[in-house]
This record gives structure tokens, C-alpha cells and sequence, in this order.
């Protein structure tokens, strides 16, 4: 199927057909408007736990809760009609049993309509993807860098190097053998990601990997440029949308100081006239 064929809405059967075909094209997504801009052009739209240090100012993604996450998820499907959405199980939802992580999942996909959950966790959490997909619930993987994960390695250190490449394998391996229909490679270095794709039988979805992923997927506000707090190296800035809106809020800020705004054509009349677009003013 074509990236950009029709508006005909993805699944996650399709999206694992795409192994070594056309790469797929994956951002985050928080908002309808968002949704919206990114429905035309991306395969999948995820709704990342990444909301919680991109929209709400948390120091890290493990304040996210389910609430926020449903929340964002059906703001998202409003502005969807082609890509897959997928939204994130967010930390402490899924760890304790699989039959946590099937409650919590299930009440995600029946309130915001997504066609699939992301966990996080290779071979331990194997058993519970295992548990979901036989039950109907769609998963993609994420092994490599796993933000849940912070506290326990300390930060956000890239992942794969030397021997610990063997156990991220077995993680990428673990996931696809579960019945994962795709897996997020972060952190990892380019050509241990290389290998991760070829050994691996469903699509690597890369962020902070390498081309030869069979996807890509960045926080679109990274891409844009709104959000600064700080930017990791595998972020490309395609725009600067930060610095503009900082302007446009500048400029509008020392028009209303300077009583030029609002001007006449934004102010009514005593009487109404018609006005273009055929509304009264």
C-alpha cells in the first residue's frame, strides 16, 4: 500500500506487511490540530507518553498517568481518518501482571479508539504481550532506550554498545516472537540497528537508530522546534517553529502596549455591514 494512498485507515497487519518495503513514517501526536496536519503523511501517529515532558512540564515521562493518556488519545482520533494510532501504556500500567496490562489496555482502545498499545520492556514483559495479542490487543514493542526506564539507568544513555548489544537483541527478538506487529529501536547504535532490522521479522521503527530501520518515528515537537528544554542528537529540526511563535507573540505583546492592536478592521461598528465571506461585522 502506497504512504500516501487514499485516506483509507491503517491497521496493524498492514503496517507489518511493510518489512523492508517502503519505510514507514511515524510521529507523535498529542492534539486534534496535530492529528490532523500529520494524518496526510505519517503510517502511524503516536500518542507517547512524551505528552508528559513536551505538553504538561514534567521533568520525565513517569508522571504520565492513564487518565492522560485517554485524554490525549481521543483529542488525537478526532483529527485521524489514515494513520495507524497507537497510543503508549504509561509507566505502572502494565508491569504488574498481564492481566493488569489487558485491563488498562482495554479501557484505552474502547475510550480513544486506537487500533494498538505500546509497551515498553523486551523478554520481561514478552509473556504479556504474549497475553494481549491472543486476546485482541494489538502491541508494538520499544526496546533499546526505554524512558520508564530512567531511574534505572541513570539517564538517557545510548543503548546496544559492546556486550549489552546480545540483550537488546534477545528484547527486539522476544517482543516479535510475543506477537508484536512492530518495535521501536531507541538509542542504539547505527549499526547494531542495522542488524536488529535484519535479524528481526517485523518492522524496527527507529528514533535515534539508523536508515536502514524499517521506519522512523520523532516527538513532533522536536521536529518543529517547540519544544527547547533540550534536544537530543537524533532530533533533525525540520522547522523553527518555536522561535516564530515567540515573535508573533512578542510583536502582538508591544502592539497592545502600543494601542495598535486591536485596529479598526478588528473592531464593530454601531451598525452591521456585510463583510467578506458573507459575515456580518
Amino acid at each position: 500500500m502506497s504512504a500516501t494512498g487514499g485516506n483509507t485507515a491503517l491497521t496493524p497487519p498492514d503496517i507489518a506487511a511493510r518489512k523492508g518495503l517502503q519505510p514507514l513514517v511515524c510521529l507523535t501526536a498529542y492534539t486534534t490540530p496535530i492529528a490532523e496536519l500529520i494524518d496526510d503523511h505519517c503510517d502511524v501517529a503516536l500518542v507517547g507518553d512524551s505528552v508528559g515532558m513536551v505538553l504538561h512540564g514534567l521533568p520525565s515521562t513517569l508522571g504520565v498517568t492513564l487518565e492522560m493518556m485517554i485524554l490525549h488519545g481521543k483529542a488525537v482520533r478526532r483529527g485521524l481518518e489514515r494513520a495507524l494510532m497507537v497510543v503508549d501504556m504509561p509507566f505502572g500500567s502494565y508491569e504488574e501482571s498481564p492481566e493488569q496490562a489487558f485491563r488498562n489496555a482495554a479501557r484505552v482502545m474502547t475510550e480513544t479508539g486506537c487500533a494498538a498499545v505500546k509497551l515498553e520492556g523486551g523478554e520481561s514483559i514478552a509473556q504479556t504481550i504474549q497475553f494481549l495479542t491472543a486476546r485482541g490487543v494489538p502491541v508494538m514493542g520499544h526496546v533499546g532506550l526505554t524512558p520508564q526506564a530512567v531511574n534505572a539507568f541513570g539517564g538517557y544513555p545510548v543503548q546496544g554498545r559492546g556486550e549489552d548489544a546480545e540483550r537488546i537483541l534477545r528484547d527486539a527478538v522476544s517482543v516479535a516472537e510475543a506477537g508484536a506487529f512492530a518495535v521501536v529501536l531507541e538509542k542504539i547504535p547505527e549499526a547494531f540497528a542495522r542488524r536488529t532490522t535484519k535479524e528481526v521479522s517485523i518492522p524496527t521503527i527507529g528514533i535515534g537508530a539508523s536508515a536502514a530501520c524499517d521506519g522512523q518515528i520523532l516527538v513532533v515537537d522536536d521536529m518543529l522546534g517547540l519544544f527547547g528544554t533540550f534536544r537530543p542528537k537524533f532530533v533533525k529540526r525540520y522547522a523553527e517553529l518555536g522561535k516564530a511563535a515567540e515573535a508573533a507573540i512578542a510583536t502582538f505583546a508591544n502592539e497592545v502596549r502600543e494601542r495598535r492592536f486591536p485596529a479598526s478592521e478588528h473592531v464593530f461598528g454601531d451598525e452591521p455591514r456585510n463583510v467578506s465571506g458573507g459575515e456580518a461585522a
